[in-house]
């Protein structure tokens, strides 16, 4: 007697291939998702992601900490209007009085800072301000300023920025800090 052995049996080549592609493109896609819901949900936390870069007065932030941020922020506001609009944009100096004794005042209403996309929350610890300024070669200068008089005795501390006609900024130089 004779016996036959069968074959082993092989799986469908296309089968293989299939599983393989589906745990190469499938786990990936999954992760990816979950990481992009999980980004959502974060943002969604946040209280307005436009300002996620700006510092608003109170809490545990140190009022230094507020100018710098912001000012660096409001440098970067009037690039992008720049960028967008084709000519840079002055604005302020808001809240109109430099605010005094380090205590947090209103930021008030201000078209030019809106147009720019700057919103540093609904209470401030310094006077925010664009100028603008023509150097000797005919470039337009910007330097955004942070002015606050957080001891009280009139004197302000002066955080300002300053960016090239190039869109590059200059790192924030600060006068009279904790005054």
């Amino acid at each position: 007697m004779t016996t036959t052995q069968d074959a082993p049996r092989r799986g469908r080549p296309g089968r293989t291939v299939a599983l393989v592609l589906a745990v190469l493109v499938g786990v990936p896609l999954v992760l990816g998702g979950g990481a992009f819901l999980y980004l959502l949900w974060k943002r969604s936390q946040a209280p307005d992601p436009d300002n996620a870069l700006r510092i608003e007065a109170g809490g545990n932030t140190a009022p230094s900490e507020e100018a710098r941020i912001n000012v660096l922020a409001l440098c970067d506001a009037v690039q992008m209007y720049r960028a967008e609009h084709g000519e840079f944009l002055q604005a302020g100096p808001t809240p109109a009085a430099v605010p005094r004794g380090g205590q947090a005042v209103p930021f008030p209403h201000d078209e030019a800072f809106e147009k720019l996309g700057f919103a540093p929350g609904t209470a401030v610890r310094f006077q925010y301000q664009v100028a603008l300024q023509e150097n000797p070669v005919g470039e337009t200068e910007v330097t955004c300023f942070a002015r606050g008089d957080l001891d009280g005795d009139g004197q302000n501390a002066v955080y300002r920025v300053m960016l090239d006609s190039n869109g590059m900024t200059s790192p924030v130089e600060v006068e009279r800090e904790g005054e």
